[in-house]
C-alpha cells in the first residue's frame, strides 16, 4: 500500500490496484496534469518492492545473477533484468550500490519471490538477502524543472547528474538519498528515496517547499511514459526477450554467464532479432486494446502492447511487437472488429526535456 495514503486522500486522490499495491492514479483531471508535468515539474509516489542484500560475497552474487554489470563504486547503480533460460525477462530491477549494501528496486509483487528464491541458491558465500519493502518511502520527481527542484530542496549535497548515480543529502530534518534515473518519463527525472517512518515531511517538502510541483500518479505516468516510447515491465517487457524491445541499457555483453545469456548473445550475433518495438499514431479516436492485431495488407505482422489517446497530441498512440523486417509505412490496426489506418513514426512521439534510457535500440543492424 501507500506509504502515505491518507495524504494522498487529502490531496483528493483516486486510488487503484497495482500488482497488488495501493497506488494513486490520479488526482482528477489526469490530462491536465499531464501537461503541468510536462511544462513544469511533477511529484509522484512510486510502488517499488526492495530486496537488501548484504555480505562480503554480494556484488559477486547478484552480478552472476543479472544480465547488467553491476557497479562496485558507492553511489553508482545500474538497470538490469533476471531472464528465463529462454532468454525471456522476468523482472527488471535498479540495482544501487549503497555501500555495505546493495538495494536492489524490484517490480512491486516481486521482491519477495525473487529473495526467497536467491536466498534458497546461497551456499557457501558470504551474503544475507531479505525484504526491505516496508523500510523504505520512494518519491519521483519529473519534469523539465525536476533538477531545478531537487536543488531547491536538497541540502548537503549537489542534484546527481550521472543516470543511476545518487548522493545523499537531507530535506528538512530528514536524511535522503536522491537518484538521477533513466527519464521513462521523456523528462529530467529524479527518485528521492527516504525512511518510511519519513515519509510524509519528505512529501511535504517535495510537494510545497523549493519550486511547486504538481502531484500525480500511475494514470500520468503511463501516458508520459507512453508519449516518451518507454516501455515499461507489465506491458511490454515481462515475457519477453530484451533484443525484441532493443534494450540495451540492461545488457552487458561482455560478462560473465548468467541465466538467458546464451539466447541474448545468439540473437545479438545474428545481427537483428525476428521482431522489434515500433511506435504507431492512428487515425480516428478510437484506442485499441492491448493484443490487437496490426496488419500489412492482409498479413498479421505483430500486435499492440499498449495504446492511449496522448494528451499533448490528442491522438491515439500505441506501442507495438511487429516483424522486425516490416517495411510498411502504413499498417492498419484492429480496433472494434473494424481495421484502423496507424503510421509509423519515430520513437519518441513526444520530445521532451530528456530521453528515455529504454527508447528502443537495435545495434549493430542500425
Amino acid at each position: 500500500m501507500s506509504v502515505i495514503e491518507s495524504i494522498h486522500a487529502d490531496l483528493g486522490a483516486t486510488f487503484g490496484d497495482r500488482a497488488g499495491r495501493t497506488v494513486v492514479e490520479h488526482y482528477g483531471r489526469p490530462e491536465r496534469t499531464h501537461r503541468a508535468v510536462r511544462n513544469g515539474v511533477g511529484l509522484f509516489e512510486a510502488a517499488y518492492g526492495v530486496v537488501v542484500v548484504e555480505g562480503e560475497d554480494r556484488l559477486e552474487y547478484v552480478d552472476n545473477v543479472v544480465s547488467n554489470r553491476v557497479p562496485s563504486e558507492d553511489g553508482q547503480g545500474c538497470y538490469a533484468l533476471v531472464l528465463g533460460p529462454q532468454g525471456r525477462i522476468e523482472i527488471e530491477l535498479y540495482v544501487y550500490n549503497a555501500g555495505e549494501r546493495l538495494l536492489l528496486f524490484t517490480p512491486p509483487a516481486h521482491a519477495d519471490e525473487l529473495a526467497a528464491e536467491w536466498a534458497e541458491k546461497v551456499f557457501i558465500q558470504d551474503v544475507e538477502i531479505r525484504v526491505g519493502t516496508d523500510d523504505y518511502a520512494i518519491f519521483g520527481v519529473h519534469g523539465p524543472q525536476a533538477t531545478e527542484k531537487i536543488a531547491s530542496v536538497l541540502n548537503g549535497a549537489a542534484s546527481p547528474d550521472q543516470r543511476y548515480s545518487f548522493v545523499r543529502g537531507t530535506m528538512g530534518d530528514d536524511g535522503v538519498t536522491v537518484v538521477r534515473t533513466d527519464a521513462l518519463t521523456g523528462e529530467e527525472s529524479y527518485e528521492v528515496v527516504c525512511a518510511a517512518d519519513a515519509a510524509e515531511d519528505v512529501y511535504d517538502v517535495l510537494l510545497n517547499q523549493g519550486l511547486n510541483a504538481a502531484p500525480f500518479g500511475y494514470r500520468t505516468r503511463d501516458t508520459l511514459s507512453l508519449e516518451a516510447g518507454s516501455p515499461l515491465f507489465e506491458t511490454e517487457l515481462e515475457g519477453q526477450i530484451p533484443n525484441v524491445l532493443g534494450l540495451r541499457n540492461a545488457l552487458d555483453f561482455e560478462k560473465g554467464c548468467y541465466v538467458g545469456q546464451e539466447v541474448v548473445s545468439r540473437v545479438e550475433n545474428r545481427g537483428q532479432p525476428s521482431k522489434r518495438l515500433v511506435g504507431l499514431e492512428l487515425e480516428g479516436e478510437d484506442v485499441p486494446e492491448a493484443g490487437a492485431a496490426v496488419f500489412d495488407g492482409d498479413s498479421s505482422v505483430g500486435e499492440i502492447t499498449r495504446a492511449d489517446t496522448s494528451p499533448l497530441l490528442e491522438e491515439p498512440i500505441a506501442l507495438a511487437v511487429v516483424e522486425f523486417g516490416l517495411e510498411a509505412e502504413t499498417v492498419t490496426v484492429r480496433v472494434g472488429g473494424e481495421e484502423v489506418p496507424a503510421a509509423r513514426t519515430a520513437l519518441p512521439f513526444v520530445e521532451g526535456s530528456d530521453r528515455s534510457d529504454r527508447l528502443p535500440t537495435y545495434e549493430p543492424a542500425e
